[in-house]
């Protein structure tokens, strides 16, 4: 029998009272320099350093200038890395359209198609191997590179190519040589009409591209799934860490063996995708076995003994897992991060994550330390060089999307520790705290480091990431149990899938162990542009000649949506808001079809067959993922702008039908002039003179879970193409600075074209932030949103001054703050540490800001890197001097 939320909630918070806390030693005069360092060794004693070690504020300096790390071996790559400019590589495309000319007009079905295109490009990459490495591994182009995919998407290329090169973009500049863009015209040809998107768009009606960002004038976004791979999932790698790639290769015979009849529509389709995921798997050990051929032709010459006898270890580390399963901490963290990059060479997809890092590789670290066969700072180093493996990693996206997404890298690599295990038990080790001392020691921004938190979890767990968030990198970004594993089981996962969760992407919610293919980010979804129609008459409040997308939108002129009435006509706040819901039925069902024709196109076009293999339940069922082969199957639209809406609902009640100090039909005609010969009632609805969200007012909170609740209800409706459910949340990234362009002036005090709210934060405008109650009143009206049926995820942005933190007091303050924006059930938070008046300097004087690293979104980046829509958003964002 089902359990209801509630008994889940009562059981959760059941398991976590019974977890116990675990003690490590604290800090005495122990000297931290790196003159001094000495390392912890003791095994089940935490990290190398300190539980309570006070990193300070991180320097603001050129990145390459820095030395964050105790080990020199770190630094001397991180200096080498960042001195690379980030460049376009064509290698991976050309082999592509060389495979795909090969393979593409050939019988057989379109998996098997695809396991040999990328078979062929695994045995024929160009591969390196770099100095000081102890882990290798590429995605199909050098460190720093970034690949082409033009399966997905190529219009965009060939025109930036021609008119927009990447070398003189103010973001996300990237070096092309003349070679390089000739080869990527070379092939444009042949893509254009053949790639994802073009064949997407082709089956899609007028009516249902009007209202996406491909029609010009989006209520909703689902650019990501159209321009590249569906991404957003992690593997199944505790099964790979059991089994290597033999044993996966054995379990695929065994299952092809058993098919019944193989004159069944169902009995072909699974042979064919049994020997794609074969094909695919003999071309991933092919790559690792390349890599330990050139390891080992690299130590044949190297003089250095030491460096000598570390390449041996990694021909060594790469040939036996080529095959057979990791029998060491060191080859299992080989086998692990190059088999994500596989992941990455196929798809392309934006945030493959990398799952619960510390509880995937605990048994290989135990049993090393255990036999003495490593040392703990050699562990140290070991995850330190992987994670600047996966700072090396960039993805090339579309000038728009580099200027509202800036320096997002390749984006979403996830990386967890901490939280209870699969029995609801503290799941805290030493691997815990060496992750978190890694972010610090390298202090990039990949991988996207996060954490697991619960109310019990061990203090010296809690101090230690507060101390490294107060570095001021942004990271890491934490996770709340008692909130995420009610949400969980609340969409369908069992019990202890749920105790296992996983966070892919930003905030989304993943099954642990690879089970799930949860299409999250399939899609932002303006809330604040249906409130918008739903007031004006389904149209926009800014249409004609005037508005910066009219060249563009797809409803020049037009009706954009259902005609639902206008504050001209509207006698009350209900009406306003049925209007609202009306419209929101909609612009959901619109989206939950492109959306769905997206997954289609994405089945039909891309299968996955070497994703299939390490994602549990594709190999069960004999099917792949993109078909509806994993044990969990959901799609994650996300809103945007609760708070926005909110603000609107208010100054629409309290002005036009509480107070009555203006009409409906003056409201709307300062939006159409954004607020010229309104000044003053602009300046009315940015006072605190009217109510807000975020000051823990549940006249105006009332409005932002309303409006939240009537876009979940919606998106709960529908079903994907995988049999699976549609999954809300509620966060932006950085889509509120693009949604903004896309949408006038609206009644929450915003001018047109300017950012709306963030995820779950309240509205700041040009004026200044709607919230003057502290940040204590802010999560608490964040916390009264409702976070279990947000099952795709929510995000909440916090910052502090370097101020309000500092010491032991300001530390202890900050656990606490956590703790207890935590106990009202939310399911995230994230800082920033730094004034204002640093990220204003910065934005004027960037060469003295070089290493200034922020927390974007669900990113961290270098804030003199974004752009200066960004910029200036980041600005905008509350400086909290303390906790009251």
């Amino acid at each position: 029998m089902q359990m209801s939320a509630t008994e889940v909630e009562k059981l959760v918070s059941q398991v976590l009272s019974e977890m116990g806390r675990q003690n490590f030693k604290s800090s005495t005069s122990q000297s931290q320099t790196k003159a001094g360092f000495v390392p912890n060794e003791v095994f089940g004693e935490g990290g190398c350093e300190p539980f309570d070690l006070d990193y300070g504020m991180m320097d603001t300096n050129s990145p390459e200038l820095q030395e964050p790390s105790p080990f020199a071996r770190t630094n001397r790559i991180l200096k080498r890395v960042h001195s690379i400019p980030e460049t376009v590589s064509d290698e991976r495309a050309l082999l592509y359209t060389e495979a795909h000319k090969m393979y593409g007009g050939t019988g057989g079905s379109q998996i098997i198609k695809n396991a040999k295109i990328l078979a062929h490009i695994l045995k024929n990459v160009t591969i390196n191997i770099y100095p000081d490495e102890l882990i290798v591994g590429e995605m199909g182009c050098p460190a720093r590179y970034a690949p082409i995919f033009p399966e997905f998407s190529y219009d965009w290329i060939e025109d930036e190519l021609k008119n927009s090169p990447w070398e003189n973009r103010k973001q996300d500049r990237f070096e092309c040589s003349a070679q390089t863009k000739e080869n990527l015209l070379g092939i444009a040809d042949y893509w254009n009409g053949k790639n994802l998107k073009d064949q997407l768009l082709g089956v899609l009606t007028e009516e249902e591209i009007k209202g996406s960002s491909a029609g010009g004038r989006p209520v909703f976004f689902p650019n990501l799934y159209m321009y590249g791979g569906v991404g957003h999932t992690t593997a199944d790698y505790e099964t790979l860490l059991k089994l290597g790639y033999g044993g996966i290769k054995k379990s695929i015979v065994e299952h092809l063996s058993k098919i019944e009849d193989c004159t069944t529509k169902e009995g072909i389709e699974k042979r064919e995708f049994y020997t794609a995921a074969l094909i695919s798997l003999e071309g991933a050990t092919c790559l690792f076995k390349r890599y330990a051929s050139l390891a080992a032709e690299m130590a044949e010459n190297e003089i250095n003994s030491e460096e000598k006898e570390i390449l041996k270890t990694i021909a060594s580390n790469c040939e036996w897992v080529s095959e057979n399963p990791p029998r060491t901490f060191w080859e299992a963290m080989q086998l692990y991060h190059l088999a994500t990059n596989i992941i990455l060479i196929e798809s392309n997809g934006h945030s493959i994550s990398y799952g619960r890092f510390d509880q995937l590789l605990y048994p290989f670290y135990k049993k090393d330390m255990l036999e003495n066969r490593i040392t703990k700072s050699r562990v140290a180093e070991i995850i330190e060089s992987f994670y600047i493996k996966i700072f090396e990693l960039r993805k090339l996206r579309d000038e728009g999307t580099a200027v509202l997404n800036s320096e997002v890298g390749m984006g979403g690599t996830t990386l967890l520790v901490g939280g209870v295990d699969k029995d609801g038990k503290d799941a805290t080790n030493d691997l815990t705290y060496l992750g978190i001392e890694a972010h610090a020691h390298t202090r990039l921004t990949d991988p996207w480091f996060a954490s697991r938190w619960f109310a019990e979890a061990p203090w010296e767990f809690k101090v230690k990431l507060v101390n490294v968030i107060k570095i001021g990198t942004g990271q890491p970004k934490l996770f709340n149990d008692a909130a995420i594993i009610p949400a969980s089981l609340a969409a369908g996962r069992s019990l202890e899938d749920a105790r296992d969760y996983t966070m892919v992407g930003c905030v989304e919610i993943d099954s642990g162990g690879g089970k799930e293919y949860g299409a999250h980010d399939a899609a932002y979804f303006s809330l604040c542009k249906v409130l918008e129609l739903a007031i004006n008459n389904g149209r926009c409040i800014d249409c004609g000649s005037q508005c910066i997308n009219w060249s563009k939108c797809g409803a020049v002129g037009l009706q954009l949506g259902p005609k639902t009435g206008s504050l001209d006509t509207f006698k009350s706040i209900e009406e306003v808001k049925e209007s609202y819901e009306i419209q929101m039925s909609y612009w959901v069902d619109r989206m939950a079809t492109f959306i769905n024709a997206t997954e289609i196109m994405h089945a039909r076009t891309k299968p996955l067959p070497y994703l299939s293999t390490i994602k549990r339940g594709c190999i069960d069922n004999g099917l792949d993922c993109t078909a509806g082969g994993a044990i969990y199957n959901f799609a994650g639209p996300q809103g945007v702008g609760p708070g926005a809406v909110a603000d609107a609902m208010c100054a629409i009640k309290q002005l036009i039908f509480d107070e009555k100090k203006v009409t409906g039909t003056e409201m709307l005609d300062a939006l159409r002039k954004d607020w010229v010969g309104y000044e003053g009632l602009y300046n009315l609805i940015n006072s605190d003179r009217v109510m807000h969200y975020g000051n823990d007012d549940d006249n105006a909170d009332q409005y932002a879970v309303w409006g939240s609740k009537v876009y979940f209800d919606e998106v709960m409706k529908h079903q994907n193409t995988r049999n699976g459910k549609f999954l809300p949340g509620l966060y932006c990234v950085s889509a509120n600075v693009g949604i903004g362009l896309c949408q006038g002036a609206s009644p929450d005090g915003r001018r047109a074209y300017e950012a709306v709210s963030n995820s779950l934060a309240p509205v700041h405008t040009m004026v200044g932030t709607h919230d003057v109650k502290g940040p204590t009143a802010m999560a608490n009206s964040a916390a009264k949103i409702d976070h279990l049926i947000a099952g795709n995820g929510t995000l909440l942005n916090v910052r502090f001054s370097p101020n309000c933190v500092a010491g032991d007091n300001g530390r202890n303050n900050f656990v606490s703050y956590i703790d207890a924006y935590f106990d009202k059930k939310a399911q995230h938070v994230q800082f920033n540490i730094v004034n204002t008046e640093t990220l204003k300097a910065a934005q004027k004087n960037p060469e003295q800001y070089k290493g200034l690293l922020v927390r974007v979104a669900g990113y961290s980046a270098y804030f003199v890197k974004l752009s200066k829509e960004l910029q200036d958003d980041l600005i905008g964002r509350k400086a909290y001097d303390s906790f009251d």
